[in-house]
């Protein structure tokens, strides 16, 4: 088993815990990217602890134009949980020792004699992962604790991390399916070779253009529109990472390169810095194993004709003292957008730099 914070979490032993042999044998996890089942006792759903959980799943996603939960939360009855339930590809259990319920109850034979007797003498103890448990491909995270107020704590105090556990989990399963078809021909050679780094282009997107410093790929769908390029110049200094610089770089590239018509060069692309509501976010962030800058907000024509999300990083190659910048965004106007940008951020998340590249691919 592993744990989402391994500092604080002793060996626990669940009765639901699958071996290797017996994973073959197991069905392949079901449900849609994003979705997240919680099983819990009913009152402890409907009182204090639900709304905490809750409401750390249903924080919005960042940098949309509309609201949208990062996830979206399925409450479980225990005495509902049936062979099919069982199967979904995120589960989450929670219970407290103090609860003496027959969901509650339910739940606890998950866990071994043992499992109960450390969460007793340690009240630090609170949350464990596994996968397939009940199905191939799943992930199932437990949170408990001795009292309903100590569970409570722990999840206002490490929700993020527990978001960004399955943030994770859902971008490895989206990798593995987004390239199942195989990749793009072509443009890694072209990475490669003129560029100095490299992405894995899924199979259905095509090369837009390319030059010495701008490299853009798309797939247009009937639904949507989605977008990722690639954008370099010399790195200079520190300075180059300040939010104002950032964005007249962006603005600087999308002027030259991206335009709602294509037939009128006036009708460029720009960073939306204008809707108070929808700031452009900016954070330090470990991409790869390398210091970047992520930046997250929306984007538009100067003619308002069309707008989007976008995600990007900003990162050094100090090996050839180049400065990357890799976006996604997308067009479609009406829809739901988060799950076009996590499949973004996936593909983005492939992106490496000259040093990073294996010996065998250059």
């Amino acid at each position: 088993m592993k744990y989402i914070l391994p500092l604080l979490f002793a060996a626990l032993l669940f009765a639901g815990a699958c071996s290797d042999s017996k994973n073959e044998n197991l069905p392949n996890a079901t449900g849609l990217t994003g979705d997240i089942f919680i099983i819990m006792d009913s009152a402890q759903w409907k009182g204090p602890l639900g709304d905490v959980i809750d409401s750390l799943f249903r924080i919005e996603m960042e940098g949309l134009p509309r609201e949208e939960p990062i996830f979206k939360m399925r409450w479980i009855d225990p005495r509902k949980l049936n062979f099919v339930l069982k199967q979904r590809r995120n589960l989450i259990f929670a219970v407290t020792l103090d609860k003496k319920s027959t969901g509650a109850a339910m739940i606890r034979k998950l866990f071994t004699p043992e499992s109960i007797e450390q969460i007793k003498i340690n009240p630090e103890l609170f949350s464990q992962n596994s996968q397939n448990v009940f199905a191939k491909g799943q992930e199932v995270v437990y949170l408990f604790s001795q009292t309903e107020s100590q569970l409570i704590s722990h999840i206002r105090n490490n929700g993020k991390k527990i978001i960004e556990y399955f943030n994770v989990k859902e971008r490895e399963r989206l990798t593995s399916s987004l390239y199942k078809a195989g990749q793009v021909k072509g443009v890694p050679q072209i990475l490669q070779k003129e560029f100095q780094c490299d992405l894995k282009v899924p199979f259905g997107y095509k090369l837009v253009q390319n030059n010495d410093e701008f490299l853009w790929i798309r797939q247009i769908n009937p639904k949507d529109d989605k977008d990722v390029f690639i954008a370099r110049k010399e790195y200079t200094s520190q300075k180059q990472f300040e939010r104002d610089s950032l964005i007249q770089w962006r603005d600087q590239i999308c002027k030259k390169y991206l335009f709602a018509d294509p037939e009128r060069l006036d009708t460029y692309l720009l960073t939306e810095v204008e809707v108070p509501y929808k700031p452009v976010l900016m954070k330090d962030v470990s991409f790869n194993k390398k210091f970047a800058k992520e930046i997250r907000g929306l984007w538009r024509s100067n003619n308002f004709a069309i707008g989007g999300p976008f995600l990007a990083y900003v990162l050094v190659d100090e090996g050839t003292n180049t400065l990357y910048y890799i976006e996604g965004f997308t067009i479609s106007p009406g829809k739901d957008q988060r799950e076009i940008m996590r499949e973004l951020e996936t593909i983005l998340h492939t992106f490496r730099t000259s040093e990073q590249i294996p010996v065998a691919a250059k």
